[in-house]
């Protein structure tokens, strides 16, 4: 081989491997991009109805959707509430949470509901991906007349005669 032959081939190879290297940089920086995640009650987008905030918080990328959409969905919700058919209303929100237990029976519906009414642990936000909400529930042994309890939450728990 002749050395200018050698010196063409390795200026090749390092154009490659840094082209390569670069490719892998960008491939990695972009796997690990996410949305960025607004802290709960900072997205501008409420109960109140404000169109004109939402649009804001819509025009200044502080919501979870891109902006064609969360405009469309401000514009939905303005039109919907001018012909009175949108409920802002908490009692329309707890009945449709108390609705949702209907499917359950027994110990899992009333664990349900008193989640959905705001007992025991809420951890976590819609805005990062889940609400988790749990009840610490005990079952009283059919026959029993006395039952010690030992929480493993700080919050109530409720107490369940077996069927």
């Amino acid at each position: 081989m002749s050395p200018s032959f050698q010196s063409a081939s390795r200026t090749t190879i390092t154009r490659l491997l840094a082209a390569m290297g670069l490719s892998l940089l960008m491939a990695a920086g972009a796997a690990v991009a996410q949305v960025p995640i607004t802290a709960t009650g900072t997205t501008g987008i409420d109960a109140s109805g404000n169109a004109q905030k939402e649009r804001q918080a819509c025009m200044t990328d502080r919501t979870q959707q891109d902006q064609a959409t969360c405009l469309r969905e401000v514009n939905n919700a303005a039109a919907e509430k001018r012909s009175g058919k949108l409920d802002n209303s908490g009692a329309q929100f707890d009945a449709n949470a108390r609705q949702r237990c209907e499917v359950l029976t027994g110990e899992d519906r009333v664990a349900c509901e008193a989640r959905v009414m705001g007992y025991g642990n809420t951890q976590g936000s819609v805005a990062g991906g889940g609400v988790i909400r749990e009840v610490e529930t005990v079952v009283v042994p059919p026959g029993a007349t006395s039952v010690r309890i030992e929480p493993t939450t700080n919050a109530p728990v409720l107490i369940v005669p077996a069927k």
